[in-house]
């Protein structure tokens, strides 16, 4: 039996089947006669088919696109023969050639050069699983003649019969012919909509979804059945682009090939190189000259373009080219940069008031003051020398600008921020999901993934089974334990790895501080906190972005070797091995600076060494707040600028640049490939394909934590996250119309795991302010000195207040400072920050009652602000309704006139059954005048008079 006898098994009237055009027969081996391939050259078929966009009879559109590679005979380009078939004259097509059967194939084979016997296997199951998408109802063409040598391409169509079939079983919601009125607002709330719209009318894009609508088609899941309910006048655009590759794409993971002997959809054989890719067409072309109109091209002008960045973009547009799922990101993108537009001018005011008001600090005028004379003790032993605390006067102002009372209020302002964000994004979801008719939509369980079917059957296999024993199989938690062993060993050495790596740069600065300290320049000696402070942030923020990369090829082969069984339970444990460890790498060095840098030093003569010779480092005199501002601001920033915006920027166009010179030497070695203009498919084949949304979320949940978690140090991280964002979705956008292949559309109403980790976030980020507020910065030691030792009320005596006493005659043997008389007199007390007792005290250098007053209020501080802040969050979750008021009276008013209409099919099928049922009895009461005495033919004769409705 022929391998290609699968094409031919079926009717053609019957499946629809017009033409399959196979190329390259006598490699593949296919019956001439006996399928139903076609070839439907014309005297221009590229123009034809719109360089393919349609198949070569340039009437049915190419839905999707199968790659493989083949190889060709060394002795030249292989020899394309065509056969026509037709249902007329199917079966009387003459050939020229014996039929390829298994001898003539044989014959072929020995006059051929040597195919390796992975490459037969791989066509022997192109041949199957094509012959089984006949079965299904698809229609293939195959193209081997392109421009891109040994590569072959099969384009597929569905035809109606099939998309009708499948969106039923798919349960897609499609518009009917029943048509609504949108509840409008009235009387004020009118006038201020048509105020806003025209002020907007400028930044809205010029597409026809964006306009708002006053009428709304009443959708319903199709039906067969119920075809008659649907606008079906315009068959050809009933079902869009992204529907048809939608259905397609689910013909293509269910249909099997068994000679692998166990299920291979189509994602199986992409793993096992049977095709090297399978991928929508995008419409056409987006630039160039006589371009016909296309969404694609309107995309790109409208919102894939830096100059409209000012313009909101075409949502319903994205959706309807790209599908829910990527609509919904680009959709939150947008609402997640509209909401940071009040925060960045809120953390503008913030800051422009500590700019204000830093020469009304009296703890940093102090600070500054030459005639107050503190001496402070050493930096570092023996090299380091004593210091006017003056000299740290550009410091202290400096962290005014963070460090003040504003910043309280404003992280307040930012946790209600994020609750309500998350409000916000709920109901322009719900918005989107009447919209776009998702209300009613549940998501089914995916096909198993190939790795897992693969492991299944190497369980079968390894057990005493029957194979038909093989679909009970499953992956238990046992045979997942090496696996989770791994990950759970793996994680936990990565995060060990990333806080090695921090303690390495603590070294360095604890090195290169002491190092510096040995100037003998007063300039060189008080900048080296700062130069210290550049350069280990410089250091980590290489470090982080090395380690995110490796990260995330590390979190998906632990997540490959878990061999989840779908793709959602894949892509949703690697978010979370991502999500876990790039969370670690991008906050650690935050973390140890705002919470644990000056915290375990010691004092004078009692230090904290490392290896006994490294001295912890302590924080500046105005305390670690700036210091963590500069971290964070360097780290933030930079890695917008480089990772999200230089890499996403520079690696596609380097990789254009790679594929545009492979290109120019091909086209140099034939100069009549390269006059030829390349099909469609040709052209998409050459972009990168679709890695998923995981790396987009990835870097704005990233920079949410940035711009939350720690607003109390950095109030101007909004806007920096603002104009990275409004780069970022023209980026991305341009991204994903010119450089990316078009992505198959998935239906999604939510945004997933992803808002459970963006609630976790702002839950988390109240925590983190009020620690960073409590002791990370001075305003709780400022309020205990207002209200409780300030003798006139006012912050006179602060900076004092918080510096203990260290008598000179006390340091460590040859811990004391090589020039003690670097000053120019000698030192007996210094001083250092800290909260202890004096020297010439009983207790000398232990813990004071101040110590514990601080720490007592800054416990409470915490205490009352975390529960303060998160009642107020959820109060404000409770008080907006996640379901806005008109979207759930429109989505009730859907549901009545969905019924309405139903009941009036019911009544019109009622009435036409009585007015048969009226058409019977007369017929009855006639046949029985007709024919009195004829008993025996009577029964004849109402049968016939029955059968009148039954014809009808």
């Amino acid at each position: 039996m022929r391998v290609n006898k699968k094409y031919s098994c079926l009717p053609a009237e019957e499946k629809g089947i017009h033409i399959i055009n196979i190329r390259a027969i006598e490699d593949i081996g296919y019956d001439q006669h006996e399928s139903t391939l076609l070839n439907s050259l014309s005297k221009n078929p590229d123009a034809d088919c719109k360089y393919g966009l349609y198949f070569r009879d340039g009437k049915r559109k190419v839905d999707y696109i199968l790659v493989y590679h083949y190889k060709k005979s060394s002795a030249g380009k292989t020899l394309t023969r065509r056969v026509h078939h037709n249902d007329s004259s199917a079966r009387s097509t003459k050939q020229d050639q014996p039929l390829p059967g298994k001898g003539a194939q044989l014959e072929m084979r020995e006059s051929e050069p040597h195919v390796d016997y992975h490459e037969d296997d791989k066509r022997f199951r192109r041949e199957e699983y094509e012959g089984n998408l006949v079965e299904a109802g698809l229609e293939l063409e195959r193209d081997e003649d392109t421009k891109i040598h040994g590569v072959g391409f099969v384009k597929i169509h569905a035809p109606w019969n099939v998309l009708c079939r499948e969106a039923e079983f798919l349960k897609l919601k499609m518009p009917t012919k029943k048509m609504y009125q949108i509840n409008q607002t009235h009387g004020l709330l009118k006038k201020i909509n048509s105020v806003i719209q025209k002020i907007t009318e400028p930044i809205q894009p010029k597409v026809a979804e964006h306009k708002p609508q006053t009428v709304k088609r009443l959708s319903y899941p199709f039906s067969r059945e119920k075809q008659h309910l649907f606008d079906l006048s315009d068959r050809d655009s009933f079902f869009d682009s992204k529907t048809r590759s939608t259905i397609v794409y689910e013909i293509l993971k269910r249909t099997t090939c068994t000679k692998a002997k166990y299920s291979m959809g189509i994602t199986s054989l992409l793993a096992n190189g049977v095709y090297s890719a399978a991928y929508p067409l995008h419409d056409g072309d987006y630039e160039g000259e006589n371009v016909e109109p296309n969404d694609r091209k309107l995309l790109c002008e409208e919102w894939a373009s830096y100059g409209v960045f000012y313009k909101y973009q075409p949502i319903d547009l994205v959706r309807k080219y790209f599908g829910e799922k990527i609509g919904l990101y680009f959709a939150w993108l947008g609402v997640y940069t509209q909401m940071l537009i009040p925060a960045s001018i809120v953390g503008i005011i913030v800051f422009l008031y500590g700019c204000a008001t830093v020469d009304e600090n009296i703890p940093s005028m102090e600070m500054c003051d030459q005639r107050n004379n503190i001496t402070m003790c050493p930096l570092c032993d023996r090299t380091c020398s004593y210091w006017k605390m003056s000299s740290a006067c550009a410091t202290a102002r400096a962290s005014h600008l963070f460090d003040n009372p504003a910043t309280v209020f404003f992280s307040v302002f930012m946790a209600l921020w994020a609750a309500t964000f998350m409000e916000h994004w709920k109901r322009k979801q719900m918005r989107l999901n009447y919209r776009w008719d998702l209300t009613g939509f549940e998501e089914e369980e995916d096909h198993p993934r190939a790795e897992y079917e693969a492991k299944v059957l190497e369980k079968s296999l390894r057990k005493e089974h029957k194979q038909k024993e093989t679909d009970k199989e499953k992956l238990t938690w046992k045979d997942r334990f090496p696996a989770y062993l791994t990950n759970f060993v793996g994680i936990i050495f990565m995060v060990g790895l990333t806080f090695a790596i921090v303690f390495g740069v603590i070294i360095y600065r604890i090195s290169t501080a002491a190092a510096l300290a040995i100037s003998s320049t007063p300039s060189g000696r008080s900048s080296v906190r700062v130069t210290v402070t550049a350069t280990a942030v410089i250091i980590n923020l290489v470090v982080i972005i090395i380690l995110d990369e490796v990260y995330g090829c590390i979190a998906r082969w632990l997540t490959q070797i878990e061999v989840p069984k779908t793709d959602k339970n894949f892509e949703e444990r690697l978010i979370f091995k991502a999500f876990l460890l790039k969370f670690v790498n991008a906050y650690t060095p935050i973390f140890y600076v705002a919470f644990f840098k000056g915290r375990f030093v010691g004092r004078p003569g009692d230090y904290v060494y490392i290896f006994h010779s490294f001295r912890m480092e302590e924080c500046a005199p105005g305390g670690c707040l700036m210091e963590l501002c500069i971290q964070l601001s360097i780290i933030m920033l930079g890695k917008q600028l480089i990772q999200n915006n230089l890499f996403e920027i520079g690696i596609p166009k380097m990789k254009k640049f790679i594929r545009y010179m492979k290109l120019k030497r091909r086209r140099s070695l034939d100069h009549e490939e390269h006059m030829k203009k390349k099909q469609r498919y040709e052209v998409d084949y050459n972009l990168e394909p679709f890695a998923g949304l995981t790396p987009e979320y990835m870097e704005m949940i990233i920079q949410f934590g940035f711009v939350t978690l720690f607003v109390a140090s950095f109030p101007l991280a909004p806007l920096f996250a603002l104009l990275n964002n409004i780069i970022e979705i023209r980026l991305d956008a341009k991204k994903f119309v010119t450089e990316l292949r078009r992505p198959v559309a998935v239906r999604a109403k939510d945004i997933g795991i992803w808002y459970n980790i963006l609630r976790g976030i702002g839950k988390l980020a109240v925590i983190i302010n009020a620690f960073v507020i409590s002791f990370t910065s001075d305003f709780i030691p400022r309020l205990v000195y207002l209200y409780m030792y300030s003798e006139n009320g006012t912050m006179h005596g602060f900076v004092n207040h918080t510096l203990s006493s260290f008598n000179v005659s006390d340091f460590q043997a040859g811990t004391a400072p090589n020039d003690p008389m670097d000053l120019g007199y000698e030192v007996q007390i210094c001083r250092y920050k800290d909260y202890r007792e004096p020297p010439w005290s009983e207790n000398k250098y232990d813990i004071s009652k101040d110590f514990w007053a601080v720490l007592a209020a800054r416990l409470a501080f915490v205490i009352v602000f975390q529960n303060l802040v998160m009642f107020m969050s959820d109060f404000v979750d409770w008080i907006i309704p996640d379901i806005p008021k008109d979207i759930s009276q429109q989505i009730h008013k859907e549901k009545v006139l969905m019924v309405e209409v139903f009941m009036r099919e019911e009544q019109g099928k009622l009435q036409m059954l009585e007015t048969w049922k009226d058409n019977d009895k007369k017929k009855g009461e006639n046949c029985n005048n007709h024919s009195p005495r004829l008993p025996r033919s009577r029964s004849g004769s109402l049968s016939s008079c029955h059968s009148y409705p039954l014809d009808v």
